[in-house]
C-alpha cells in the first residue's frame, strides 16, 4: 500500500514520470480508438507495416532539415507512412498481389531504406544524429512536455476525423457494399481512415518504437472485442485499456531499475488481452467452460454422448 501511495504521489509531483505517463496515456487513447477499425476490418498487420515504413521518413526529415524537433520528425514519419499506405492500396488493388503480400513488401522495402539512411546519417552527421535510432525501439524517458503536446495535437486531429466520419467509417467497416450502393466514396473513405491510422501509429514511435508500435494499435481493440458487440462500447473499452496499459507501464518501469518503458507498456496491454480472452463474458474461455459444464449437468444425455465419443 505504501508503494502504491508513493507512486500516486510521484505521478503528480515527479516531472519525468508525469510526462511519460501522460504521453503514454495519449498514445493509448488514440491507438485504442483508431485501432478498433483496423481490428474490425481484418487489417491487424497494417500497424506493423506502417510503423516500419515510417522509419525512412524520420531519417529524411532530419537529413533535409537538420532538426530533431519531435514535430518535424513525426511529420516526416507521417509522410512516409502515408506514401507506404498508398503503395499498399495501389499494389493490392491490381488483384495480382494479395493485400497481406503488399503489406509485407512495403514493410521490408521501406524499413530497409530507413536502415540505410540511418547508417548513412551515423557516418556523416556525427554527434548531431545521436538519438535517431531510439525510434527503432522507443525511449519514453526522453519525452518532454512539448512532445506530449505534439502527440496530443496530432492525436486529437485523428480523433476529430474519426468523430466527423463515424457513420461512414462504420459502414466501411461492416458493409462497404451497402455504403457503395448509397453513393458513398468508399475508396476515398478507405484512404482517409488509413491516413488516420497512420497518425495513430506515428505519434507512438518515440514512446514504444517502430518494432512494438503495432501491438499498441491492435491489442487494446482486440481485448475490447472480447467484451462487447457494440462499436461504440468497443471503442470506449479500447481507449480505457490503452490508457490503463500506458499509465501502468510507465509506473512499473519507474519502480524497476533499468526496465524500458515501451516494452513494459506492451507487456501491460498484452496482459489485458490475456485476461480478456479468459474472463470476458460470452467469449471468455472460463465462461465458455462454465457454460459447457452447466449444459452437461442439465442434459445428462450430452454427457453420455461425450463419454461414448471418447
Amino acid at each position: 500500500m505504501e508503494l502504491l501511495s508513493d507512486l500516486f504521489v510521484a505521478l503528480f509531483t515527479d516531472y519525468t514520470l508525469r510526462t511519460v505517463a501522460l504521453g503514454s496515456a495519449v498514445l493509448g487513447l488514440v491507438s485504442g480508438a483508431l485501432g478498433t477499425y483496423a481490428v474490425l476490418r481484418g487489417q491487424s498487420l497494417i500497424g506493423d507495416a506502417i510503423s516500419h515504413a515510417a522509419l525512412p521518413g524520420i531519417a529524411l526529415a532530419f537529413l533535409l532539415t537538420g532538426s530533431r524537433m519531435t514535430l518535424v520528425l513525426l511529420l516526416g514519419a507521417l509522410a512516409a507512412g502515408w506514401v507506404a499506405t498508398l503503395c499498399i492500396m495501389q499494389v493490392s488493388s491490381s488483384r495480382r498481389v494479395t493485400y497481406d503480400t503488399a503489406l509485407g513488401l512495403a514493410l521490408s522495402v521501406f524499413f530497409g531504406v530507413g536502415l540505410m539512411l540511418l547508417t548513412y546519417l551515423q557516418q556523416t552527421a556525427g554527434a548531431q544524429q545521436a538519438g535517431l535510432d531510439t525510434f527503432l525501439f522507443g525511449q519514453a524517458a526522453t519525452l518532454v512536455t512539448e512532445d506530449v503536446w505534439t502527440m496530443a495535437g496530432m492525436g486529437g486531429a485523428g480523433l476529430l476525423g474519426m468523430a466527423l466520419f463515424w457513420k461512414e467509417f462504420k459502414l466501411l467497416s461492416f458493409d462497404p457494399a451497402f455504403g457503395r450502393s448509397l453513393g458513398l466514396p468508399i475508396r476515398a473513405l478507405d484512404v482517409l481512415l488509413t491516413t488516420l491510422l497512420v497518425v495513430a501509429i506515428v505519434i507512438g514511435l518515440q514512446t514504444v518504437g517502430v518494432v512494438l508500435m503495432s501491438a499498441m494499435l491492435i491489442a487494446p481493440a482486440a481485448a475490447a472485442r472480447q467484451w462487447t458487440d457494440s462499436l461504440g462500447v468497443m471503442v470506449g473499452l479500447a481507449v480505457l485499456f490503452g490508457i490503463l496499459a500506458g499509465v501502468s507501464g510507465a509506473l512499473i518501469s519507474s519502480v524497476v531499475p533499468r526496465l524500458p518503458t515501451g516494452p513494459t507498456i506492451v507487456l501491460s496491454v498484452s496482459a489485458i488481452v490475456v485476461i480478456s480472452l479468459f474472463l470476458a463474458p460470452r467469449r471468455g474461455l472460463v465462461w465458455r467452460w462454465m457454460r459447457e459444464r452447466r449444459s452437461t449437468r442439465q442434459h445428462p444425455a450430452l454427457r453420455m454422448v461425450g463419454e461414448e465419443g471418447r
